[in-house]
C-alpha cells in the first residue's frame, strides 16, 4: 500500500511528535509543529495519537492514493478536495483507489496534518521518525517530499474498504477542537515570564502585554520573527548560552522578538523574556506571515490547568473516535 506525490508542495514533510532526550548533544526535538492537530488527525482514523503524519504547508503537495484508505486532515483548512470535490477538515474520509487529494487555498491556519489509517512507513533516527531537515535524517530520506516520491503505508487493520464506484465517503462525525470553551480572542497567546523578563524596562513590559505583534516573512519551522516597536533592555549583562524550548520568546539585539518553534536550536544566547504556555503551542503553530498576535501574562498554576484541560479533551476525543470507528466498521 502506498501513496504517490504527483506534485510537490513548498515544504511538506513526514513528522511525528518529536525527538526527545538528545538536546544535551545539540539535537533538537523537531517533530510536527502542531502536535494537538496531529493527534486529532490520528485519532480520527484510529491511529495511535503519536503516529506519523504528513505536515502540509501551502501550496501543498498533491497525492495519488494507490489503495483505498481512511484519511483525516486537521489543523489548517487548506480547501482540500478529492478528485476535485471538496472534503472537510476534522472528519474521517474514506478515499478510493486511484483518487487524488489536493489543496486549493488558505481558509484558516497555516499548517495541516494529513493522517492515514494504519500509519506511514518512515525512517527512524534517534527514536523518532520525524524529518530532521538540518541533518537530513528521519522521515522520508531526511528531506521534504518531492514529486514522484512513493510513500509506503502500514497495513490497514479495518475490514476491506469496499467503496464500489464512489471516489470518497465522508464519515458522519466531526472532531470538536474547541476544548477551551472560552470567549478569549483568537489572536491571544498566554505566556509565562522568562528568566530574563526583568531585563527589559517597565515600558517594554507594558509594550509586550498591550500591543499587537506582527509575524514577519522571516519566519519558518525554526522560529517566527515578530515586528513591533523595539523593546529596551535595562541592563547590559552578557548572557551565557542557556537552554531554550518550543515556545521560548527571545529578545534579539535589534529589540525585536522571535518565537522559537519545532526546529529551534537547543540553546541560545539571547534574553528569554517569556515562554508560550504548552496549551497554546497549537495556536502558535497555525500563525503565518502577516498575522497579528497579542501576549497575555499568566501564572504556572493557570498554565498547568489549561494543559490538563486540553489533554482531558484529547483523551475524551480519542475514546469517542475509537467507539465510532468500531461501530462503523463492525469490529
Amino acid at each position: 500500500m502506498s501513496i504517490r506525490v504527483i506534485k510537490a508542495g513548498v515544504l511538506d514533510s513526514i513528522q511525528d511528535a518529536g525527538r526527545f532526550g538528545w538536546q544535551f548533544l545539540g539535537v533538537n526535538p523537531s517533530g510536527v509543529m502542531d502536535r494537538f492537530s496531529s493527534e486529532i488527525a490520528n485519532m480520527l482514523v484510529g491511529n495511535d495519537p503519536g503516529e506519523v503524519v504528513i505536515e502540509l504547508h501551502f501550496p501543498a503537495s498533491i497525492f495519488l492514493f494507490e489503495e483505498p484508505s481512511l484519511v483525516a486532515i486537521a489543523g489548517a483548512d487548506l480547501s482540500a478536495s478529492v478528485n476535485g470535490e471538496p472534503v472537510p477538515v476534522l472528519h474521517p474520509v474514506l478515499v478510493n483507489k486511484g483518487t487524488v487529494i489536493q489543496f486549493h487555498r488558505y481558509r484558516s491556519g497555516a499548517r495541516a496534518c494529513l493522517a492515514i489509517h494504519g500509519g506511514i512507513v518512515a525512517d527512524e533516527w534517534l527514536g523518532s521518525r520525524s524529518t530532521q531537515l538540518q541533518v537530513m535524517a528521519g522521515g522520508f530520506h531526511g528531506r521534504a517530499l518531492r514529486k514522484d516520491d512513493q510513500i509506503d503505508l502500514k497495513k490497514n487493520t479495518f475490514a476491506p474498504l469496499d467503496m464500489g464506484d464512489k471516489d470518497f465517503v465522508i464519515l458522519p462525525w466531526r472532531a470538536d477542537v474547541n476544548w477551551r470553551n472560552e470567549s478569549e480572542r483568537g489572536d491571544v497567546l498566554y505566556v509565562l515570564p522568562g528568566h530574563e523578563w526583568d531585563w527589559i524596562t517597565q515600558e517594554s513590559k507594558d509594550e509586550v502585554l498591550s500591543t499587537p505583534f506582527t509575524v514577519t516573512q522571516q519566519s519558518d519551522r525554526m522560529g517566527y520573527k515578530l515586528k513591533n516597536a523595539p523593546l529596551i533592555l535595562n541592563r547590559n549583562d552578557e548572557l551565557i548560552s542557556s537552554p531554550v524550548s518550543f515556545g521560548t520568546i527571545q529578545l534579539l539585539p535589534n529589540g525585536q522578538l522571535i518565537i522559537l518553534m519545532a526546529d529551534h536550536q537547543t540553546a541560545g544566547g539571547y534574553p528569554r523574556i517569556a515562554h508560550i504556555i504548552s496549551a497554546d503551542h497549537s495556536k502558535a503553530a497555525q500563525l503565518k506571515a502577516g498575522d497579528e498576535i497579542r501576549f497575555k501574562k499568566t501564572g504556572q498554576h493557570e498554565a498547568e490547568k489549561l494543559f490538563f484541560k486540553q489533554q482531558q479533551h484529547l483523551h475524551q476525543l480519542q475514546n469517542a473516535c475509537k467507539f465510532r470507528l468500531e461501530e462503523f466498521f463492525g469490529e
